[in-house]
């Protein structure tokens, strides 16, 4: 049994379990373990609870995400993911519960959470690039607005991450210039600009055409050999398989599993992820 902390990823764990599931149990030990060195967390949950009205969103939700972690969030339609992503960096208020990133609370409101958001980049299925700004502009904005940066240094950055994601010939275009696949890797060019902790990936590429998905599933790929703190809600299997150091499986607004991606590829736990893996590896 798990201590009086929380479930998966949140609290002190028992040295002994006497559920029916030791390997995943067994994981979730050394996650906590790991996580419990304070200095090597960056993202760390604690009880959190989210309702929309009567909807009970987001229930008990426990987790520590190491520095330098790759996690993938899976999970059915509704199951809380998208959610939990966006509380994170709070563009999705909690009820009740904590979030820490990199040792600081996150505050509900105010120039503290200002702050604390531009430690967090977030790219969404949606690119949100600002129409009427060329690509370079956009990638721009953040570090010049919030970072107070000087243009010419701005530039130089921006410059360098458009030639880190393979688009610094598109500098001067607009984004209805670009391919959808162009248009997110100037988002994660735009977010990266801001020189973040940890970076938010929500359905990335649930917006474009097949043949774009893995010119963005490339550049995350790199991000996460570099080293980066990276959350990733995504539908694509083969990049968790690939990629993540870890796999949660979220049902019901619930973390039901966390695994390493092996484990819960070859062998989830529960009849929800094995009822949700035979379905989508079946196409």
């Amino acid at each position: 049994m798990w201590g009086s902390g929380g479930g998966l990823g949140g609290g002190a764990p028992y040295v002994s379990c006497e559920c029916d599931l030791a390997p995943i149990c067994l994981w979730a030990m050394i996650q906590n373990i790991v996580a419990h060195d304070t200095g090597s967390v960056m993202v760390a949950v604690d009880h959190v609870e989210k309702y929309f009205g009567d909807y009970h969103a987001l229930s008990d939700i426990n987790l520590r995400v190491p520095r330098g972690q790759v996690v993938v969030v899976l999970g059915p339609s509704g199951s809380g993911k998208s959610t939990l992503c966006r509380t994170l960096n709070r563009l999705e208020t909690i009820d009740s519960g904590t979030i820490m990133i990199d040792g600081t609370v996150l505050p509900d409101e105010g120039a503290a959470l200002a702050r604390l958001r531009s430690d967090v980049g977030m790219v969404f299925q949606q690119f949100n690039l600002f129409p009427h700004m060329t690509i370079l502009d956009n990638v721009m904005l953040g570090p010049i607005k919030v970072r107070k940066m000087k243009k010419a240094e701005a530039e130089k950055v921006a410059m360098s991450l458009l030639e880190r994601v393979g688009i610094a010939n598109q500098a001067d275009k607009y984004p209805a210039q670009l391919s959808g696949g162009q248009q997110q890797r100037v988002a994660i060019a735009r977010a990266l600009a801001m020189k973040p902790k940890v970076m938010l990936f929500d359905e990335p590429t649930s917006a474009l055409d097949p043949e774009m998905v893995n010119e963005v599933l490339d550049v995350m790929a790199d991000l996460a050999r570099e080293g980066m703190t990276m959350i990733c809600v995504t539908h694509e299997m083969g990049f968790a398989r690939r990629v993540a150091n870890r796999v949660l499986f979220m049902d019901a607004g619930r973390i039901v599993e966390d695994s390493d991606p092996d484990s819960f590829f070859s062998n989830p736990t529960s009849e929800r992820a094995k009822d949700f893996l035979g379905k989508i590896l079946a196409h």
